[in-house]
């Protein structure tokens, strides 16, 4: 039985995958816009009511791995250590999506160049980032050197600003520098300033 569930889930996720891929291959092609819905499922040779039954909207598509970044980076953050200052803490949970984001190169870019010209995408995207932000804050809360949920949502709200600020950089102003590093220097920066919290 369980072996059948995981089966059915990894199905699940590779047809996911799969639509987001011939999405993504058809956004490039021929625009945000003018793809649709009806096209995105002829190409995967799916109903479009399947393709409903994997994404909410087209937008949703775009943002499709913001689930399992943020998944990463409670699980990161779970996993530290109770008696680490909560700002290293999150610090290093964030350095692990980091790490990924040059495996990811060409999605993030194909991502990126969706949201910066598709206000629904950007707007999306803001959107569930403001879930991340409730999401942290909330295990923020729960640690002993974190004074009450104020201090909790800035420094969930600093951690995702940094986060954006690094894709950002690291994609738009190449400098050579890896998005750990980039990721680092901001928490070094923010940090001398919020070190008192």
């Amino acid at each position: 039985m369980a072996a059948g569930v995981g089966l059915r889930e990894r199905k699940k996720l590779q047809r996911r995958r799969q639509i987001e891929a011939a999405a993504l291959e058809l956004f490039a092609r021929d625009g945000f816009d003018a793809t649709t819905v009806e096209t995105i499922a002829a190409a995967c040779e799916i109903a479009p009511r399947t393709f409903f039954s994997y994404f909410a909207t087209k937008d949703d598509l775009v943002l499709a791995d913001y689930t399992d970044r943020l998944r990463r980076i409670l699980d990161a953050f779970a996993a530290r250590p109770a008696n680490e200052p909560a700002w290293e803490a999150l610090q290093a949970a964030f350095a692990t999506i980091a790490a990924d984001f040059e495996s990811q190169a060409d999605e993030l870019r194909a991502r990126f160049a969706i949201m910066a010209t598709a206000p629904s995408v950007r707007a999306r995207s803001l959107e569930l980032q403001l879930g991340w932000e409730f999401a942290l804050a909330e295990r923020l809360a729960e640690r002993a050197d974190v004074a009450d949920d104020a201090v909790a949502q800035l420094l969930a709200g600093t951690a995702l600003a940094i986060m954006r600020t690094t894709l950002h950089q690291w994609l738009t102003s190449p400098t050579g520098a890896h998005p750990p590093e980039l990721m680092r220097r901001g928490f070094a920066l923010a940090g001398d300033g919020l070190h008192h919290l």
